[in-house]
This record gives structure tokens, sequence and C-alpha cells, in this order.
């Protein structure tokens, strides 16, 4: 499906919103396939529109999920779940992040409903919408903080996976990881065995079932 690249001349003149065509976002993304194939690689898009970047990162990583785990619906569920909590935006147009929520939201859902059918989850869709309402944030890139009357720093949430079917939620300041990241050498949170900067989480929360991420 060929994606729209302009909403309306007003939104270019006022935003410069021009959004990537499928051609060239396929072409970037096969520059770092190794790390779009890999269920748990985190991936950031300060401008991220509608999802034009996101949804073809989740697809690619939904297909490895697809190909390893849908003879099992526990294993499916969970690295879904974890492939969905690795893809993080911002967009300062509201409605361009609700699009893209949803737009996540229903290529998961399509799969999903395509293996499982009547055995699928609302539960496993809550968690997905409930991850997705946290990662697809209204905010500045630039400010570094959200977009509405009372504007506040950009606060991002790292899922990680514990104890099977667990996962561990930190809460981060956005802008403390982009000024302590730009004084470091270090990546931030390698995930690939290497020596890496992990700043300090603003909240933190007890592990829970992937099942009850919305309930916590």
């Amino acid at each position: 499906m060929t994606v729209q690249q302009v909403k309306s001349k007003k939104r270019v003149a006022d935003h410069g919103e021009v959004f990537t065509s499928d051609r060239e976002v396929n072409a970037m993304l096969d520059l770092v396939k190794q790390e779009t194939d890999r269920i748990e690689s985190k991936f950031l898009e300060p401008a991220c529109g509608t999802g034009n970047f996101l949804a073809e990162i989740l697809r690619r990583k939904l297909a490895v999920v697809e190909k390893r785990y849908k003879k099992s619906q526990l294993d499916f569920e969970r690295n879904a779940v974890t492939a969905i909590s690795s893809i993080y935006g911002i967009d300062l147009l509201e409605d361009n992040a609700i699009e893209c929520r949803e737009r996540l939201f229903n290529i998961f859902d399509e799969i999903y409903t395509k293996f499982f059918k009547k055995k699928t989850k609302d539960k496993v869709r809550g968690s997905v919408k409930f991850i997705l309402d946290k990662n697809i944030v209204l905010g500045d890139a630039l400010s570094l903080e959200t977009v509405d009357d009372d504007p506040r720093p950009i606060i991002f949430s790292e899922w990680v996976a514990v104890n099977g079917s667990k996962i561990k939620r930190k809460d981060f300041c956005y802008k403390s990881m982009i000024d302590q990241a730009s004084l470091s050498e270090l990546p931030l949170f390698s995930d690939l065995g290497e020596e890496a900067y992990i700043p300090t989480p603003v909240k933190d929360y007890s592990p829970v079932h992937f099942l009850e991420i919305a309930n916590a």
C-alpha cells in the first residue's frame, strides 16, 4: 500500500510535514536489517508522523515472531508484546500520534487474529494498547516536552521481559537520557552485552505478568 506523503499544503507550510514514502522507508531500514530483525532491538522516531517508519519496523519484527513462535500462542503473545514495546515515537500533532498508535495496533491485531482467531485474548490487546499509549508520545522532540496546556518533560518507559511471562517497567526522562548520552562515549541501553550508559529511572515498577500491564 502506498502511503500518503502530504495531508495538506497548510500542514506543510505550518509544520514542514511531509511523510516518507514506502520506497525510502524500506531502503533506509534495509541498511539496518540486522536490527529490524531483532525482536528486542529498540527504535525511536522523533518525528514519527502517522508511523511510516514504525509501521514497517513492526511488520519486520512481527514477521520474525511469526516465523519463530506461531505454533505456540503464549510464546507468540510474549514476543509480540516485546516487539511492540521496543518501538517509540514522538510527534507534534495529536492526530498523527493517535493515528500512529492505531496503525501499529491494527498491524499487530491483524496478524494475531489471523493465527489464533477465537483463541485471541482481549488482555493481550489491552497490554498492547497500553504500551503504545506510553511509547507513542504527543510532544516536541526539540523542546523535549509534551504538547498540551501544561507541558512536562517527555517520559519514556522501558519494558524488559523477566522471569518468563513478566515485564519490568522503568520510566526515564527523555531529556536526561539525551543530555547524558551526548556527553558519553558509551551506547545507550545496549542489549548486545557491551558496556553501556544506563540513566537513572524517574520511576521503577514491580514486575507484572504481561497480560496485566494495563491493570498494574
